[in-house]
């Protein structure tokens, strides 16, 4: 192909489009086939979607800051508008951890860290498997349920939700607020729809402010305990606008990232039958399992920054000021890098060295937790349930419509109970 024909390709598609959103790697293939860099024509936004050239930008967050208006596919009037909605009545989006630049991010980096370890994940694990089974519990002897809303969604939202202070049985409210919060990130609204979706997440926010308050008396254990008294006797306290920040990032990639993983890993082993054979048999394969998953269908496909030069970046040319995507779905499909891109491989040698999690500094906090949670709640599938198939055929699209995500809409199935 030409370069002029995959241009001509390029211009068949809109990331925009729920189509494309829900199924973009022949997008991201015309792009890998195109010169340059793409940019978005709706939105002016250059998306980096070769391996080897997101790498580069996630490993140089001095050209490429973090530091980005999460409400920028808003447009600047409106992304302007939520941010005197929100510091008025409750919070304002500031700049904290994914979104800050050296030296800023060592600090809140520093402090998070001391919540997310291994020993608590460990610590997490008997929790996390109690909780797997009892949701299969909930619908083992039915015979069949809606995977998504049943499990994918429920096991990182009720973990998530225990931690933010709710009772395990109002995960719907937790994953209203976590919608609200992924919202201006995730799809363009008219002012009326932002301003009604802010007024979610200002209701979890002051729901937070009791509730760091109160931890910071009384510590309990929970993760907002742990970073409302993460410092130590010469560091500051995060203040209550830093404390919202931080627990939104943490809210936005812990859930709906691990809740799309999982959908997609018991999609895959539906799709590959002899694999799902082949993990039962051997569940030491579940690691490199989980990691196949997450490359083959990045939860997050992409992220935001911001070039604070001009620089030059496989031929094009980047403006200062502008808006970069790093499209870890693309990089994740890049035939120079993975071998057979597009087929599902649990026993891909480099699965490992996709760049769902990012790279760098900005490495995914709670990477550790998501890949507990994933293979944790695709063994406790695999335990409790046999012949397992979907209901019916998905509607397309299948993916709720999402510019960053690529979160399903459902996954009927039917099963025996084992």
């Amino acid at each position: 192909m030409t370069d002029l024909d995959a241009l001509d390709r390029l211009q068949q598609f809109s990331l925009l489009d729920p189509m494309t959103q829900s199924d973009p790697f022949a997008m991201y293939d015309a792009m890998h086939e195109a010169p340059g860099i793409y940019r978005m024509p709706e939105t002016g936004f250059y998306i980096v979607s070769r391996y080897a050239d997101l790498r580069a930008v996630l490993m140089d967050a001095k050209t490429f800051s973090n530091k980005v208006d999460r409400a920028s596919l808003q447009g600047p009037e409106n992304a302007e508008k939520l941010r005197v909605y929100m510091e008025e009545r409750g919070w304002p989006h500031i700049s904290t951890l994914q979104r800050t630049d050296a030296p800023d991010h060592g600090r809140y980096r520093k402090l998070v860290d001391r919540v997310f370890t291994v020993g608590r994940v460990r610590e997490m694990t008997p929790h996390i498997e109690e909780t797997a089974h009892r949701l299969i519990d909930g619908f083992a002897a039915r015979g069949e349920c809606d995977f998504i809303s049943e499990y994918a969604m429920l096991l990182p939202g009720t973990i998530l939700a225990e931690e933010m202070g709710l009772p395990s049985d109002q995960v719907a409210t937790f994953k209203k607020w976590a919608d609200s919060m992924l919202a201006p990130a995730s799809y363009v609204m008219d002012e009326e729809q932002l301003l009604r979706n802010a007024d979610i997440e200002l209701e979890a926010q002051h729901h937070l402010a009791r509730l760091f308050e109160e931890r910071r008396e009384n510590p309990t254990g929970d993760w907002i305990s742990a970073l409302a008294t993460a410092h130590n006797e010469n560091e500051e306290p995060l203040s209550m606008a830093e404390l919202q920040s931080v627990m939104s990032q943490l809210i936005g990639g812990g859930f709906e990232s691990t809740m799309t993983a999982i959908g997609h890993a018991l999609m895959q082993l539906l799709n590959h039958p002899d694999q799902m054979a082949q993990l039962r048999a051997d569940r030491s394969r579940i690691k490199n399992f989980v990691e196949e998953v997450i490359r083959y269908e990045s939860p997050t496909q992409g992220l935001r920054r911001r070039a604070t030069r001009d620089v030059e970046l496989s031929g094009t040319l980047i403006p200062e000021g502008s808006v970069v995507i790093v499209r870890y779905g693309a990089a994740n499909r890049d035939a120079a890098k993975f071998a057979c891109p597009h087929m599902f491989d649990m026993a891909r040698s480099n699965a490992g060295t996709h760049l769902a999690f990012g790279a760098g500094a900005h490495f995914c906090v709670g990477a550790v937790l998501a890949r507990q949670e994933i293979a944790i709640g695709v063994l406790a599938i695999l335990d409790r349930l046999e012949d397992i198939e979907l209901v019916r055929p998905l509607t397309e699209p299948i993916h709720r419509a999402n510019f960053l995500t690529l979160p399903l809409r459902e996954l009927p199935i039917r099963f025996r109970a084992r």
